[in-house]
Order: C-alpha cells, then sequence, then structure tokens
C-alpha cells in the first residue's frame, strides 16, 4: 500500500508537469509525501527494485540528481530489464553533466526494448549535445519512424540546436505539405 501511495504522489507531479511545470512550492510537498510513504516501508521493502525506482524518481523530481542515481542504479542493477530505470538514468546523468553515462544508460535500455520511440528520441537528443550529428539523425529518424509524433517535440527542443543547421537535420525535419 505504501508503495502505490508513493506512486500515486509521484503521477501527481509527473501528470501536472504534461499541462504546465510546476512550481517547487506545489510540487516538493507531493514528492516528500511520497518520500515519507518509502520511507515508513521495512528495510527490505525499501531495497526492493520499485521502491529503489520511486525513490530516485521523487529526488529526480525534486532536482537531486546526484542522490536519485545511486537508487536507480541498485535498481537497475537488481532488475536490469526495466527500461524506466535506465530512461531515469540517463535523465538524471545528463543533468549532472555526465554525458557518457547518459548515453550508456540508454544504450542499455535499447538493447532491452529496441523499439521504443521514447529511448530512441533521447539518443538523438544525448549524441546532439555530445556533437555527433551523424549518431544523432540516425537515432532521430529512427524515433520518428517508430512514432511520427516525436516531430511535434523537435522545434521546442533545445538539445537540437548543436546540430540544427546541420544538412541531413533540416532534411530530416523538413515538414512534407
Amino acid at each position: 500500500m505504501l508503495i502505490r501511495q508513493a506512486q500515486g504522489y509521484l503521477d501527481l507531479v509527473h501528470a501536472c508537469c504534461d499541462l504546465c511545470e510546476l512550481t517547487p512550492s506545489l510540487r516538493d510537498p507531493l514528492v516528500y509525501r511520497a518520500m515519507d510513504a518509502l520511507g515508513r516501508l521495512s528495510k527490505a521493502d525499501r531495497r526492493k527494485p520499485d521502491a529503489l525506482l520511486l525513490t530516485g524518481q521523487a529526488f529526480r523530481s525534486i532536482e537531486l540528481y546526484r542522490d536519485a542515481i545511486g537508487s536507480l542504479r541498485e535498481a537497475s542493477r537488481i532488475e536490469p530489464d526495466n527500461t524506466h530505470t535506465w530512461l531515469a538514468l540517463g535523465w538524471c546523468y545528463k543533468r549532472i553533466g555526465r554525458l557518457d553515462r547518459a548515453i550508456e544508460s540508454l544504450e542499455e535500455a535499447l538493447t532491452i526494448d529496441p523499439g521504443d520511440g521514447l529511448i530512441h528520441y533521447n539518443l538523438a537528443c544525448y549524441w546532439s549535445l555530445a556533437g555527433n550529428a551523424d549518431v544523432a539523425l540516425n537515432y532521430l529518424a529512427n524515433s520518428l519512424q517508430i512514432d511520427a509524433a516525436f516531430r511535434n517535440l523537435i522545434d521546442a527542443e533545445a538539445d537540437f540546436d548543436p546540430i540544427r543547421e546541420h544538412p541531413a537535420f533540416r532534411e530530416l525535419t523538413a515538414v512534407v505539405v
């Protein structure tokens, strides 16, 4: 029940983010309630992959990315086939300036689910930031082939700024009327 309670609080935080960004004064109390629920788990239950993932997600939600990484790495060690954990790890590594580790995390996720467009899209972002346009464009093309809806995100995605003027990027993202 405590796991579901924590998940519910974090779902509220993330559902609201789809509509608009929550201010810390609205976001943080929900995250702290999730953390409180997780803290009331037995020591053994806190070490289970779902609790570790939620703990990492809670830290990530309040931008404590370094704190999130420990829980997420432990969750990935126990349950290595969970792409959500690898995506969360990639997210955190990117935000602490470790693009190499972010890319490794998402490439691990890709071995688990090669058909997940979100993994391809995020890899395109990370490779763009790393300055490798060819690899970034390959992943971006894959993400668009899997789910054309990712095209709607490209214009606002600052991660593509390093390759935005690349001829192949312009060709790939050109809207055909």
